[in-house]
């Protein structure tokens, strides 16, 4: 059994609490709680945990053989002593803060003793070995996803594909030692791949000494996501991953546009997916006197964050929505300030549809803290920008067409050759420094992945000064630009794009003004006769006639 058959598997059991009138909101919630508990026993049967974290009379072999009202009373008496730390007499049963936390405020909404027991069953009927070998931690991120896809709503709205967050890992090459954080973190995607990767290129940690080891599990990662139940969600996703953090957690409660952002620690590597839109009341939520440019557009409060908190020479990697990159005003203020402060060395132009929100348009932007050279250059970092079109003439994704590693894999390529072959050969390569320089200063344009050579081209990005003199080059899907053709031909907007959509509309083969004017004018006509004899229909011809008079007095006519 496979961890997609296992996902599936839980996934049915909603329609089991769909019978004790809970919803698909819900569901995750319900399900983890028990969950949780089931995975930290398998864990601990497994040896992946050196210790099990949950206190005695709260684990699932105090559950998995009772039934009936008994066994309904003592999981809620378990969720209540997990939340408090004691139980319902008010004996002490722990006083682990992080157990505290994932278990905030839980309670079942299940009613039914018999679809407890339903639960219970089936998580006890599950292959665990099978989802011990692909990871449970996996495993659960499985469901996470699915939660996102399914329920249409909440976090599923951004939910960052796994794909793509393995990805942007990839490129940012986070080593070992290094400070990883997520301002944004919501159910920690970011934070675990990030471990992961670590894990991978250092034998699941066995090539560090005991004080690395112990550094890699309780401080290299932070992460900071304002929705408690998320939280919720972030914390056991990082358990089941090994990753302790402090007493807090790894994924701490609070906004990071407040004091929870502000008091963080610089950090080596950022990598985010912050929430789109507008902060809610105008800026009351975004209350950083640290941040230079005010702004109510949280994408362009969370940028600044995030630039701003990294070490000399840190690096980042942030999605970011199509706004971010042309809008006027603060926004402008904002780009100019991250190309001065940083290296803007990457824009990735990613499809629409991979998003659960349709028609969103985003990108993500990699950039490092000062020059290519001179990680602690304050001005002027930014030289070149080097842009990857992943979204002209390329189908928007969704369940019927699946968005893939495969579909990233020619942008990896090109983003650091070096340093694809060094991971390749086992080697875990540095991302910093003289390393990154060079990996620039080899970048050649030129990548015709998915067809680019059959798209037209838009002459007013292909001109001389970019240097592209040849047609193939300039059907080329990655592309450099200087930060001076950026200020003097785009106003320091970023919204670059050079190959035409099929579908889009050539404004050189537009008619003539005014016969696309004597259209428009042909189409209102019609639609106000029409309009017109629907209102004498309804039996309002006094009505109608007024409106005529209106309409014929403002186009000049008598009647």
């Amino acid at each position: 059994m496979t961890n997609n058959d296992i996902v599936q598997k839980l996934w049915n059991l909603c329609d089991v609490l769909r019978d004790d009138g809970i919803n698909y909101s819900d569901y995750v919630t319900e399900l983890v709680l028990l969950l949780f508990i089931k995975m930290v026993h398998e864990n601990t049967e497994a040896g992946t945990l050196k210790k099990h974290p949950l206190p005695e009379g709260c684990r699932w072999t105090d559950l998995n053989h009772k039934s009936g009202i008994n066994l309904l009373d003592d999981y809620k008496r378990i969720l209540l002593s997990l939340s408090s730390g004691r139980d319902g007499t008010g004996r002490l049963v722990h006083t682990d803060p992080l157990i505290s936390a994932v278990y905030a405020d839980a309670q079942t909404r299940l009613r039914e003793p018999r679809h407890l027991e339903q639960m219970i069953k089936a998580l006890d009927g599950i292959d665990w070995f099978s989802a011990q070998e692909d990871g449970l931690g996996d495993l659960y991120e499985g469901l996470l996803e699915k939660n996102a896809n399914e329920t249409k709503s909440g976090a599923g709205q951004y939910f960052t594909p796994r794909e793509l967050i393995n990805s942007m890992v990839r490129c940012v090459k986070p080593q070992h030692g290094e400070l990883i954080q997520d301002p944004a973190a919501g159910t920690a995607g970011f934070l675990t791949a990030t471990d992961q990767y670590i894990k991978e290129h250092t034998d699941d940690l066995a090539d560090l000494d005991a004080q690395q080891q112990l550094f890699q599990q309780n401080k290299a990662f932070v992460g900071i996501e304002l929705v408690p139940g998320t939280r919720r969600l972030a914390l056991m996703n990082c358990l089941l991953h090994g990753m302790e953090g402090g007493e807090d957690g790894v994924v701490l409660l609070g906004n990071a546009l407040g004091q929870a952002g502000a008091s963080l620690a610089k950090a080596d590597v950022i990598l985010a997916n912050p929430p789109f839109g507008t902060s809610k009341g105008g800026d009351a939520s975004i209350t950083r006197d640290d941040l230079t440019f005010k702004t109510s557009n949280k994408q362009l409060a969370f940028l600044q964050h995030i630039y701003r908190n990294l070490k000399p020479g840190g690096r980042a990697a942030v999605v970011l929505p199509d706004n971010v990159l042309f809008e006027a005003g603060v926004g402008a203020d904002v780009r100019r300030d991250l190309m001065d402060k940083c290296n803007l060395h990457t824009i990735l132009r990613l499809p629409t549809g991979i998003f659960y929100a349709q028609g969103v348009k985003t990108n993500v932007l990699f950039f490092t803290k000062g020059s290519a050279t001179d990680k602690y250059q304050e001005e002027r970092c930014t030289e070149n920008v080097w842009v990857y079109d992943l979204r002209t003439n390329m189908p928007s994704f969704g369940k019927r067409t699946p968005f893939g590693e495969q579909h990233l894999k020619p942008f990896e390529a090109v983003y650091d050759a070096q340093g694809s072959a060094n991971v390749a050969g086992g080697r875990m390569p540095g991302a910093t420094g003289e390393a990154f320089a060079n990996v620039l200063s080899e970048r050649q344009e030129g990548e015709w992945s998915f067809n680019a050579e059959e798209i037209a081209v838009d002459t007013d990005t292909t001109d001389e000064n970019q240097g592209v003199n040849d047609d193939r080059l300039a059907k080329s899907r990655w592309r450099c630009f200087s930060r001076a053709w950026i200020s003097d031909t785009k106003s320091d907007s970023l919204d670059i794009s050079w190959l035409k959509d099929k579908d889009s509309i050539d404004a050189a083969n537009l008619p003539e003004p005014s016969v696309l004017a004597g259209e428009a004018m042909s189409e209102l006509v019609q639609a106000l006769g029409e309009l017109d004899a629907l209102m004498r229909e309804l039996g309002a011809e006094d009505k109608a006639d007024g409106r005529r008079a209106i309409i014929n007095q403002m186009m000049g006519g008598n009647q």
